[in-house]
């Protein structure tokens, strides 16, 4: 009886000194960290919690609020997930504003988009660009349209104009990690710039082509060659709605088909380009032009069609988006997400009244709005101020909900860890989930802003202080 009475007593303790020696391994590898070369002039938040208690483990700065780069995509995943479902889908509306007689639309045909950041997208097998395409003639013929009489238009007035988030630099806008989300989104909203390096360092580069062939382009070519071997230092400078823009930067020398990626300056353009071949391979007439709600918008016309459409393209589900988004950390699924909850929610899609709607939630959930000071949906900016300690429960949040599933699978994997990482410039950060070794779960955030040297090397380092939750 003593030696059973003895156990039970001595189990509880031994759990204490367990998570009292976790607490102090990484009190010791975290001062270290700190006391750094690197992070000299830098400054830097480590908050770790139990999972299945919630008790906390370390915290260090877990109130101030630091640049979060990509980690912030957790926090619009989770919103996502919980505002509109896991099996939500985007759809794609086709309209008319006239009658069939016989096989004439006597009229305009409307596309409605409402934020699809996969339409057009290679990444899904059933909306790649030849894929759409093939399925707007389908809905075309279902119609037996032939010919047009009136404009195709696409109607894109169901978000705002501001397709870029205000505080993402110029450096970034015109480059694919840069494309900013519309009503209507093509390709993800990317092309590829096809170049030839010179033959020695310093020479021009030659501007091949671009992959698919731009509908309005002009580019200022100020591209070098670099050193052999010095990899893509190239930057494309291009507004969104713009057609002229600057290529600068270097690229290898003697590189041969070398691709750097832009961001389509108005996808709506693209996609009637696009569009206008299909219909025209596949027999269709267009008596009137390929226009925009923004060409109405300017000129102050009204756009009217019947309210009741005729057919629509829906997505794959959210969740399949969400795999892309954390994994791959596509920066434009995370705007089309934040404008996408203010136009389920409120009608009209808007980054700043989706933000507004993302921090009203946390805030029900406990978590002051203050902690989630972000003007975009992907942490693109570094403007963005997040603390750890919202990282770390909305992560907690996330784990009791039926949708952990998904978003967990989502997360991609460091250093055998499951967990989003974050980078723009001289922030390097780290949020997820771990189980240790002998069974405990814990739930962490690191981030790290203004640190100096090499990204590598504080990995490195990060990756060390991590090590003890394994």
């Amino acid at each position: 009886m003593r030696k059973i009475l003895f156990t039970a007593l001595f189990f509880p303790a031994m759990i204490v000194v367990n998570a009292q020696n976790i607490t102090q391994q990484l009190q010791k590898a975290y001062q270290q960290f700190a006391d750094d070369s690197q992070l000299k002039h830098a400054i830097s938040s480590f908050y770790v919690i139990d999972a299945a208690t919630g008790q906390v483990v370390f915290d260090k700065n877990s109130q101030i609020g630091l640049a979060p780069a990509s980690t912030q995509k957790i926090i619009t995943a989770a919103t996502a997930f919980e505002l509109l479902t896991p099996d939500y889908g985007y759809k794609t509306w086709f309209y008319m504003n006239g009658g069939m007689k016989k096989d004439t639309l006597k009229g305009d045909l409307i596309i409605k988009g409402t934020g699809d950041p996969s339409f057009g997208s290679s990444r899904y097998e059933s909306s790649t660009r030849k894929e759409t395409l093939e399925t707007i003639l389908d809905i075309f013929k279902l119609q037996h349209i032939k010919y047009i009489s009136g404009d195709i238009i696409i109607d894109e007035s169901g978000f705002e104009t501001n397709s870029v988030p205000t505080g993402w630099i110029w450096q970034d806008i015109g480059n694919y990690y840069g494309a900013g989300a519309y009503a209507l989104n093509w390709n993800e909203n990317q092309y590829d710039m096809i170049l030839t390096g010179g033959a020695k360092e310093g020479d021009p580069v030659t501007l091949e082509k671009t992959d698919p062939e731009l509908e309005i382009h002009s580019f200022i070519n100020e591209l070098k060659s670099g050193a052999k071997g010095s990899g893509d230092n190239g930057y494309i400078f291009l507004t969104p709605y713009n057609d002229k823009g600057f290529v600068r930067g270097s690229i290898p020398a003697g590189a041969q088909n070398f691709s750097i990626s832009g961001s389509l300056p108005y996808p709506a353009y693209q996609f009637n380009h696009e569009l206008q071949q299909a219909l025209s391979a596949g027999g269709i007439e267009v008596g009137g032009k390929f226009r925009t709600s923004l060409e109405f918008q300017i000129s102050k016309e009204p756009l009217h069609y019947t309210d009741k459409p005729f057919n629509f393209i829906i997505s794959s589900a959210l969740a399949k988006m969400v795999d892309w988004f954390l994994k791959k950390s596509i920066n434009l699924y995370g705007e089309a997400f934040i404008k996408t909850i203010a136009y389920e929610k409120n009608g009209f899609g808007s980054t700043d009244k989706g933000i507004d709607i993302l921090k009203n939630f946390w805030k029900q959930k406990g978590i002051d709005p203050e902690e989630l000071n972000i003007i975009d949906g992907s942490g693109l900016s570094p403007e963005d101020r997040v603390t750890t300690h919202a990282q770390v429960e909305i992560l907690k949040y996330a784990r009791k909900q039926s949708w952990y599933t998904y978003f967990y699978n989502a997360l991609p994997e460091y250093n055998n860890m499951k967990m989003k990482s974050g980078t723009i410039k001289d922030v390097k950060a780290f949020c997820g989930y771990q189980k240790a070794a002998n069974g405990k779960e814990y739930i962490f955030s690191f981030l790290v802003n203004n640190y100096s040297g090499g990204s590598s090397l504080l990995v490195n380092k990060m990756y060390k202080v991590l090590d003890l939750l394994k």
